[in-house]
């Protein structure tokens, strides 16, 4: 794979680099995998896997997993756990990711309202990062405020992103509902038809977050569900997101025909 056009081509990339991978990953027409890691030990093995296959990969700890990085003995009163465990992860992928010669997304998913201050802790170690090494220590972070209503889940995640784009960082937002259950976000019964998010939906967060910068991704829901569940209890319309994509082109009257950077998420039809 020729990556190039990185300014850093092995270890963790932030900034342009990643935007950069991203548009690469549209042009070619493949996507990022993003596995969330939980130890040393699963950081390795997603990076060897990555090496073994000559591709970039998205490195992430959950607020759960990122607890279980600091050790079952600490407390996550006030998410000191959580915090702690995503910091040390980083530190620790930073460290080892450059020896497997391929760029590495260091990026957090799935932070609910509830979570927060897990994030808030998160972005206090970015800043400190970045007035010192001139970068955030993570390249990106997710908030998922799904559970919210459109307009508090826009708006807050603006909020942030004014705070991460000074660092030239990147944000995911998840927008619409995405079923099953991850890190204490409980879709798992609601109706179906609630599974699939609108082109409107989808283009009122691009309206709300390109001012402040370019560097966002969308985690829209087209009938995916978290977790293990039979198959043919959700019908999967990937197809929504190319409607996502259409609609977004022919408000921007943009010549892309991939204004919008999107995400799947789940496990669609995973059974074991």
């Amino acid at each position: 794979m020729g990556l190039d056009f990185l300014k850093r081509k092995t270890g963790v990339i932030v900034g342009d680099d990643v935007r950069n991978l991203f548009l690469y990953a549209q042009e070619k027409g493949f996507a990022i995998p993003a596995i969330n890691v939980t130890s040393s030990s699963t950081v390795v093995a997603a990076l060897e896997a990555a090496r073994d296959n000559n591709s970039p990969i998205i490195l992430q700890t959950s607020q759960g997993g990122a607890a279980y990085f600091a050790g079952k003995g600490v407390q996550n009163k006030d998410q000191t756990a959580s915090i702690a465990g995503a910091v040390s992860a980083a530190h620790y992928i930073r460290s080892i990711a450059p020896t497997y010669g391929i760029p590495v997304i260091l990026h957090t998913d799935h932070c609910a309202k509830k979570l927060l201050p897990w994030f808030d802790g998160m972005l206090d170690a970015d800043e400190a990062y970045f007035k010192q090494h001139g970068e955030p220590l993570f390249s990106s972070h997710m908030l998922d405020l799904s559970e919210e209503d459109d307009h508090a889940n826009i708006s807050t995640c603006a909020k942030y992103f004014e705070r991460m784009a000074k660092m030239n960082q990147w944000l995911e937002m998840e927008i619409g509902i995405t079923g099953g259950e991850e890190d204490g976000v409980n879709n798992e019964h609601v109706e179906k038809d609630a599974l699939y998010t609108s082109p409107e939906t989808v283009f009122a967060v691009y309206k709300a977050l390109s001012p402040i910068s370019p560097n966002f991704s969308i985690a829209a829901a087209f009938g995916n569900v978290h977790g293990v569940y039979k198959p043919g209890n959700v019908v999967l319309e990937p197809s929504i997101l190319g409607e996502h994509q259409a609609y977004a082109q022919k408000q921007l009257t943009s010549k892309t025909n991939h204004p919008l950077f999107l995400v799947f998420h789940g496990g669609s039809e995973i059974t074991f």
